[in-house]
């Protein structure tokens, strides 16, 4: 019944209790007083903590979610403080106060009945979707956690470290389909020695079977890039490496590097699903990672590539020293999975035999075959058949060592005798030891799990290089990889011409190694050094450039790339609302929006004009954040699709790159 006179409640003696009310919406608003009392509560408690808000005095729930999940100590010392918080969310059992974590996280994760006043907003101007509208449209939703998983914002700059909250939303199975279709290209250009600065691209080079063959650099969102990849280059990739944020916090990789852990997973696990699909049958992916992610992003590279095809974690030691400084332990190693897309097929390349290796090696009795060394000719696993006595050349007697037998059965030993493969030393007094010659050994040695700065370089080493190439940029990247680390992983995992895939480009390493040693590479970025760092260092590899592993492979220069970006629209925006600085910019910006962009299907233009001065009066943040999302996230870029669609001018230039990259008729 709609109205009732009471409602019963059964407590937990068993007894009931009584509580008359006059209306279910007076129940309602009730709970909701008292709920928003203790919302209050909590934000002025929190508010001592400039952790838990933002500059705006709005409380960060998420963060506060995630330190519950921790019960962190700081969070619950705060709660206990104040009583109306401690009665709500401790409960005493035994004379010992337990915190209730799953009510409090309840409470907080419950949007319908904390009423901030941009959730108010919201209802105001009818952006907030009804309970039925999943039903209603029969979907399957994707819900991405309060910061990107499947897109990243709208930052341009690497040192511009903030919070991403504008892509929590839910998206219909149809639209994520339409957001991961191809995209249109723009503003294509080759480089080359002919064309220091640049050319108008007009036509991309292909090999016998139809493959584009050029270097590729893409500028755009790194997960549309590889979907846009996806037609040209599936199966084709030999080699990916992938350096992504660490999810620490507080490292060099600034942006979006402060994902909660499951956004984070996430995050990786949209990309490596795609670039599994662009790898070759016998390729396999190089994921560079510090130890807070590690062994979660072993358990995700298992679920999408298969345990099976997991090669190895192999460690490199990216510092020469240990920081005496270091809380705990001193860090001075990443770990780098390796998986391949099928393993059975995988092989790894031979590396260069060291030459402390071969050093000893000698000929002290001119043997003709050239240089050896000797080796024991005995082994600790014990064999009655390999247990009998050599006589030496002078009459000498020579049994195995106890408990040990000798590595070869006798027949075997007068085969090398006769072959001038026993060894008794220069006066023939030694024990028997048998001759291991050069030119029998295979031409490298088999790649180990465990680099030294030696073998693969170290971070002092990248930044030298770095700074090297861009002394006013030297500080851009905190933690670059050395051209070392990178040539060992590209000579191991491919060969000469074969594609190698980078789709966190960074300061260009990837690319530039590649080129030098004479692979096909494609890599992508979003951040706007792509243009002044990625493509200037790329330019300048053209050019000759001698740092990093130019002397040890002797380039001297060459080669050819291709830059291009992914046609922007409604992402023009987002990067315009996150630069903004004041209210007054953002109005701008929202007239812009009313004239060109393309907003969510749900947006009633009118109301939010009516609620204008609501609008006004919220904080900057959230003016920020309403905006976007007002934006259809399935027009940031231009998809390939609309290429013929006059609401979004693709140029004759645009349509002719974009058909040519795709092989369009």
């Amino acid at each position: 019944p709609r109205y009732l006179s009471k409602i019963e409640f059964q407590a937990e003696d068993c007894t009931y209790f009584f509580l008359p009310f006059y209306s279910i919406e007076a129940l309602v608003m009730q709970l909701q007083k008292l709920l928003m009392k203790l919302l209050n509560a909590l934000q002025n408690t929190l508010q001592k903590e400039t952790n838990y808000v933002t500059d705006d005095g709005e409380l960060k729930k998420w963060v506060v979610i995630e330190k519950a999940h921790e019960v962190d100590a700081d969070l619950l010392g705060l709660l206990l403080d104040e009583p109306e918080l401690k009665a709500a969310f401790f409960k005493e059992i035994k004379g010992a106060l337990v915190f209730n974590q799953s009510f409090f996280i309840q409470f907080l994760e419950q949007k319908n009945y904390l009423n901030d006043s941009y959730t108010a907003y919201k209802n105001k101007v009818g952006l907030t979707i009804d309970g039925k509208y999943l039903k209603q449209r029969n979907e399957v939703a994707l819900v991405w956690p309060f910061k990107d998983c499947i897109l990243e914002g709208g930052q341009s700059r690497e040192e511009d470290k903030r919070e991403e909250i504008f892509f929590n939303e839910t998206l219909a199975q149809d639209e994520i389909t339409q957001l991961l279709e191809p995209k249109v290209l723009t503003n294509a250009k080759r480089y080359s020695p002919h064309a220091p600065e640049g050319e108008t691209l007009n036509k991309f080079n292909r090999n016998e079977n139809g493959t584009i063959t050029d270097n590729l650099i893409i500028k755009g969102n790194n997960l549309l890039a590889l979907h846009s990849l996806k037609k040209e280059f599936t199966g084709k990739v030999k080699l990916i490496y992938i350096d992504p944020p660490y999810n620490t916090g507080s490292d060099s990789f600034k942006y979006n590097d402060n994902f909660n852990h499951s956004t984070w997973l996430t995050f990786i696990k949209n990309r490596i699903d795609i670039a599994k699909e662009l790898l070759t049958e016998d390729g396999s992916i190089w994921l560079n990672i510090g130890d807070d992610e590690s062994h979660y992003l072993k358990v995700l590279g298992d679920e999408v590539f298969g345990r099976d095809n997991f090669i190895a974690n192999v460690v490199w030691q990216k510092k020469y020293a240990a920081s005496n400084d270091a809380k705990y332990l001193s860090d001075i190693h990443d770990n780098i999975l390796v998986f391949a897309k099928v393993k059975l097929k995988w092989k790894p390349n031979l590396l260069e035999r060291p030459k402390e290796l071969n050093e000893k090696y000698s000929n002290p009795d001119n043997d003709p075959r050239g240089v050896w060394y000797s080796t024991n000719l005995s082994v600790k696993t014990y064999s009655e058949k390999n247990d009998y006595i050599i006589e030496g050349p002078k009459g000498q007697k020579y049994s195995p060592p106890p408990s040990r037998c000798w590595v070869i059965s006798e027949d075997k030993y007068f085969e090398l005798l006769k072959d001038n493969k026993i060894w008794f030393g220069k006066d023939g007094n030694s024990r028997p030891y048998e001759k291991k010659f050069l030119t029998e050994v295979q031409d490298g040695i088999v790649p180990t799990t465990f680099w030294t700065h030696s073998d693969g370089g170290h971070n002092i080493m990248a930044k030298t290089e770095i700074r090297n190439l861009f002394p006013e940029q030297a500080d851009l990247f905190a933690t670059p990889k050395p051209e070392k680390l990178i040539q060992r992983i590209i000579k191991i995992a491919s060969n000469e011409n074969d594609i190698v895939l980078d789709f966190f480009a960074g300061s260009g390493t990837t690319a530039a190694v590649a080129l030098k040693m004479n692979r096909q590479f494609i890599t992508t970025e979003q951040m706007d050094y792509i243009e002044n760092v990625t493509v200037e260092r790329l330019k300048k590899v053209i050019a000759g450039e001698q740092g990093g592993i130019s002397e040890s492979v002797e380039w001297k220069g060459g080669g050819e790339f291709v830059y291009l970006e992914l046609k922007k629209y409604n992402q023009c925006f987002i990067e315009q609302i996150d630069t903004a600085t004041n209210t007054e910019a953002i109005l701008g910006i929202w007239e812009g929006m009313k004239a060109k962009s393309f907003l969510n299907y749900n947006v009633d233009i009118q109301k939010q004009e009516a609620y204008i001065e609501d609008f006004k009066a919220m904080p900057l943040a959230q003016q920020k954040q309403h905006l976007v999302e007002l934006l259809d996230k399935n027009q940031l870029y231009v998809n390939l699709s609309s290429l013929y669609d006059n609401d979004f001018a693709v140029t004759d230039e645009e349509k002719k790159v974009t058909k040519d990259f795709y092989g369009m008729v």
